[in-house]
């Protein structure tokens, strides 16, 4: 049983370094395109400040 607990234990601590090393690219993507977007916006409202467009 102890063998058993400490293989269980080893696989635990692997798999959760190995989801911290992985990219989430779902939640990068969404991350991006809101910062793009967000960036889309003050250069329009910049623009309409400014009176150059």
């Amino acid at each position: 049983m102890r063998r058993f607990a400490m293989k269980a234990l080893f696989t635990v601590l692997n798999l959760n370094r190995a989801e911290r090393t992985r990219i989430d690219w779902d939640r990068a993507i969404i991350v991006m395109s809101t910062a793009v977007t967000v960036g889309l916006i003050v250069l329009y409202v910049f623009g309409k400040w400014t009176a150059r467009w």
